[in-house]
């Protein structure tokens, strides 16, 4: 796996390269040795794979709040997501900022999203299915949102937006007084 950095803190991309041959293609999606100046003594305790079935369509933006604050690893096994990282991290350098990544198989691209961060993504291809691992398990009484197009952090969706789940559509905009989370 080769990691590079993203102008978020803590949020990095690890490429990995499929070995190909006539049979097809054998890719290495997770590695626990590659990855742990990254991970550190978290450990993957829930996967989770998302099918979204139109183009245009956007999920998030998700966090867990502390002490239920999960890193989330996310990888497209089928299509291409713009796949979306917020920094709502108090104290943070890039706090408000955003980062973005095509996601695919082809581009063999895993975005790591640190806890403290948000995350969502739009989906560029039809029938798009994602990966996810996650060093915390879900909780309801923890997760909180930010709306997709918070005009505080100004995202700027590759395609007009097509489809959104009604909870998406109704989370609240965050406030002037919004001065991050602690993890």
């Amino acid at each position: 796996m080769n990691i590079r950095n993203t102008p978020i803190a803590g949020a990095v991309v690890a490429e990995t390269q499929p070995f190909q041959d006539h049979r097809g293609a054998f890719s290495r999606l997770f590695c626990e040795r590659s990855l742990s100046d990254i991970i550190g003594e978290q450990r993957i305790v829930q996967i989770n794979h998302s099918r979204t079935t139109t183009l245009g369509a956007v999920r998030g933006l998700h966090f867990q709040y502390a002490p239920h604050a999960e890193m989330k690893l996310v990888r497209c096994l089928k299509g291409r997501v713009w796949d979306v990282v917020v920094d709502l991290r108090a104290h943070s350098k890039t706090f408000l900022q955003w980062h973005a990544e095509e996601l695919s198989p082809e581009t063999g691209r895993m975005l790591v999203i640190p806890q403290g961060c948000a995350h969502g993504f739009q989906v560029l291809e039809a029938e798009s299915e994602l990966l996810y691992l996650h060093t915390a398990f879900y909780e309801p009484g923890a997760e909180g949102a930010v709306r997709y197009d918070d005009p505080r952090i100004g995202i700027t969706w590759p395609l007009p937006v097509t489809d959104l789940s009604e909870r998406d559509k109704n989370h609240a905009l965050l406030s002037n007084e919004f001065a991050g989370l602690h993890v």
